[in-house]
């Protein structure tokens, strides 16, 4: 059994031949069966303008799922703190532990919009991330000169999705942080990234939110009978990023029929590669090998799980087999 606290990451990606709402449904959904299978959390994302991902207001999701679930965490994976004033933020989050209290997380980054037109449409200008994250612990602290209403019924924890960048502002405002990518080093090079949680871990100011550095990590993970049938779930979404790539379009999930069926570029078969090699994906012994050696060699506190497939019964089954591999129910 694996001793680490566990959550999902859904980003309501779409799929071929449904409407967005079904989406958003879906990820209701898995927030139910989640909390019946004993995950710790359940995070949801933010995107804008893309086709593939219905996600766009975390705030708005989390609300729902609050009332349709009593005791699981839930989160935003995150917040994109440059899209928005801290204020509102804080006043968002303020209001979801008035229906969630001691149960809400606010995850926040920093990634820009996905196209020109995107950040156009969010006004995006350069802000000092940093001061945004202090300006808005203050806020919900009770520390700024203005007084955020509803006042939280309880405290909302900020984490940080961290680059090394943002590692470092983590490090100095006191943050935990939930890390992914080349920063894992799964499927490439593990030492930059084992580097950079070392200097995390070094600069870290404890806070009145943390006394300690904390670290979750987020990856995709797919649990199968056999290994060839877990590959087999990774191919949507590695084929969706493949083609993100290439074309500036991220696309629904399609069957994996079609995407084996689909004729493909070697700069595509490329990043398909890449994004499946960077994932977990296996039998129940093997994901279970792979995460022990990943949360030992990070020292992490926590999985976030940001597994999808086109296959909704299938993408059921593996968070039901992820949950017994961490002695959940």
């Amino acid at each position: 059994m694996i001793d680490a606290r566990l959550s999902l990451l859904d980003r309501s990606r779409t799929r071929v031949g449904e409407p967005d709402t079904a989406a958003l449904d879906g990820t209701a959904g898995r927030a139910v069966d989640a909390e019946r299978l004993g995950f710790d959390g359940f995070w949801v994302a933010e995107h804008h303008g893309v086709p593939g991902i219905s996600g766009a207001a975390p705030a708005v999701l989390l609300a729902a799922l609050a009332g349709r679930t009593a005791t699981i965490r839930l989160g935003s994976a995150g917040v994109m703190l440059p899209h928005h004033q801290p204020l509102v933020v804080a006043e968002q989050f303020a209001t979801l532990t008035a229906f969630a209290p001691g149960r809400v997380d606010l995850g926040l980054g920093r990634s820009p919009g996905f196209t020109p037109p995107v950040r156009r449409a969010l006004r995006e200008t350069e802000r000092d991330f940093a001061a945004d994250l202090a300006e808005l612990r203050a806020f919900l602290t009770g520390a700024a000169e203005i007084t955020v209403h509803p006042q939280p019924a309880a405290p909302v924890p900020m984490h940080v999705l961290a680059t090394g960048t943002g590692l470092q502002v983590a490090a100095e405002l006191g943050l935990p942080v939930v890390v992914g990518g080349p920063l894992l080093g799964v499927g490439g090079d593990p030492e930059p990234g084992l580097a950079a949680l070392a200097g995390y871990r070094r600069a870290f100011r404890p806070s009145a939110q943390q006394a300690e550095p904390r670290v979750a990590v987020s990856l995709d993970v797919l649990v199968a009978d056999t290994a060839a049938e877990a590959a087999e779930l990774l191919l949507p979404e590695a084929w969706a990023m493949a083609r993100a790539r290439t074309s500036g379009s991220f696309p629904a999930l399609e069957p994996v029929a079609a995407v084996r069926a689909a004729d493909r570029t070697p700069r595509q078969q490329q990043y398909l590669d890449r994004t499946a090699a960077a994932a977990i994906a296996g039998t129940p012994a093997q994901v279970a090998a792979r995460l022990a050696e990943l949360l030992d060699r990070t020292e992490a506190a926590e999985l976030v799980a940001g597994s999808s497939t086109f296959d909704r019964s299938a993408l059921a089954a593996s968070d039901a087999a992820l949950a017994a591999l961490f002695g959940r129910a």
